[in-house]
């Protein structure tokens, strides 16, 4: 039987188009806490387009990330740290890696198939298990494009503390439309300002040689993807706002009425967090936690449109802030769907411009690296987003098949996040557990009647 690792046919630097005409940027009190994690890596798989052969892809996706380089300076650059001990972006033009790998044994229902997340998608990217600190003296991106037997898979890995998950499929987003020729309708211009409160005077102080990450990334995991169609999740939501639902019937009708007198003010949970809490409600119980024990479901928020003045839409770093939701695993369990959302829902609802600026006050005074991880066991860390254009990646031969990531950042009780490929309003979510706890969650009849396995 040939081996289905890939092997690597070729390695080039590619360099921006022109000449970058920023010069440096300050890193953000969102942007130095990630300086701990690994690198991000995402990725799409396509099938083999017929119009193009190898000799013809490879050069043609050099070409745009050349271009699209120009555009997004930062990620050419490098980390340089001043003698205050400040972190910046150097927008150096020092180019990134891009890697052409071929993995010949291996098709597009080879990868699809099996009901954990296949291994190989772990191979389809570079700079595995990467410290974004690295940034200082190796690229912040790099690109593997792996050909397979009738498909190929497309692997960015880039640096946490440069990039948020916006910033990251702006960026892929718009290196698919230079690719297919449509440059002239690129509207999502990064912002490169750095001129809000998450500029910090404050100097984040770390060990010789930078930060190490904060969990066991050899710790045995098992990985998931499991998908909830809009009619499940449109079930899930009336479920968690008491409202009756009706096949077939895009109304729900409210299960509670209001008496001529009665005021009442009813938070409205939206879709995601009904799926949250499920989940929530679901990984508790397979963990077989004891009642008074301390659960913890941690969202990552955009802080964009929260600040006042906002920033703009495509500002380019991290803008994101993590919110932890507490409860005891015997809340979680003996209160209802819309407890556990509702905890979830004041969280999200409370995060506004005040409590930003509290959270940037709040590291200022103790600077420290995002502590990523689980070590209690009990916790859940949910990232990326439904609302991230993951599909929107046409390189020119349609969209992708399925988003698949490496594997950075993982730990038991990592979930991300992604919209479904149909674009109705499904979302996968990339569950990631302790084995025993996969197991338990896979028999989870609540969690099951909601959520398919992908295939």
């Amino acid at each position: 039987m040939p081996s289905s690792a890939p092997t690597l046919v070729s390695k080039c630097t590619i360099f921006p188009d022109q000449k970058s005409s920023l010069s440096k940027l300050k890193l953000s009190v969102s942007d130095l806490p990630m300086l701990s994690c690994h690198y991000i890596q995402k990725g799409c798989l396509f099938t083999q387009p017929t119009s193009l052969s190898s000799n013809q892809l490879i050069p043609l996706l050099k070409s745009a990330l050349s271009r699209t380089l120009s555009l997004f300076p930062p990620l050419a650059g490098r980390l340089t740290t001043d003698s205050h001990g400040y972190v910046y972006i150097s927008c150096n033009d020092a180019g990134v890696h891009f890697l052409h790998a071929a993995a010949p044994a291996l098709n597009v229902l080879d990868l699809l198939s099996p009901l954990d997340v296949h291994k190989s998608f772990r191979e389809f990217f570079t700079f595995d298990r990467k410290v974004s600190y690295s940034g200082h003296y190796s690229p912040i991106m790099a690109v593997q494009v792996t050909e397979l037997a009738d498909g190929f898979f497309i692997g960015i890995s880039v640096n946490h503390a440069v990039t948020d998950g916006t910033s990251f499929w702006n960026f892929f987003n718009t290196f698919a439309q230079e690719c297919r020729g449509a440059s002239k309708s690129i509207r999502n211009v990064p912002d490169f300002r750095r001129d809000s409160v998450l500029i910090s005077d404050a100097v984040l102080r770390l060990p010789e040689g930078g930060p190490k990450v904060t969990f066991n990334a050899d710790a045995p995991i098992r990985e998931r993807i499991f998908s909830f169609s809009r009619e499940a999740i449109q079930k899930l939501k009336a479920r968690a706002n008491n409202r009756k639902w009706t096949e077939g019937v895009n109304s729900v009708e409210l299960l509670r009425k209001k008496t001529e007198t009665e005021t009442v003010t009813t938070v409205e949970i939206s879709s995601f967090q009904s799926v949250c809490a499920l989940l929530w409600r679901a990984v508790t119980r397979a963990r077989k936690l004891p009642a008074s024990k301390t659960t913890t479901f941690r969202m990552a928020v955009n802080c964009r449109h929260r600040l006042e003045p906002k920033l703009e839409p495509f500002y380019f770093g991290n803008a994101i802030q993590s919110i932890p939701t507490f409860a005891t695993a015997a809340d979680v369990l003996s209160h209802d769907l819309r407890w556990c959302a509702e905890q979830l829902n004041k969280n999200v609802r409370a995060h506004n411009d005040a409590t930003v600026r509290q959270f940037v006050k709040d590291w200022e005074s103790n600077p420290r690296c995002f502590p990523l991880g689980n070590p209690d066991g009990a916790s859940i860390t949910m990232g990326s987003s439904p609302r991230f254009p993951m599909y929107d990646n046409d390189f020119g031969w349609g969209r992708p098949l399925a988003v698949r990531s490496g594997g950075a950042n993982k730990f038991d009780g990592k979930i991300s996040a992604f919209p479904g490929r149909d674009g109705s309003g499904t979302v996968d979510l990339e569950v990631v557990l302790a084995p025993e706890t996969m197991a338990g969650l896979e028999s989870d009849p609540e969690f099951m009647m909601y959520a398919t396995g992908q295939l």
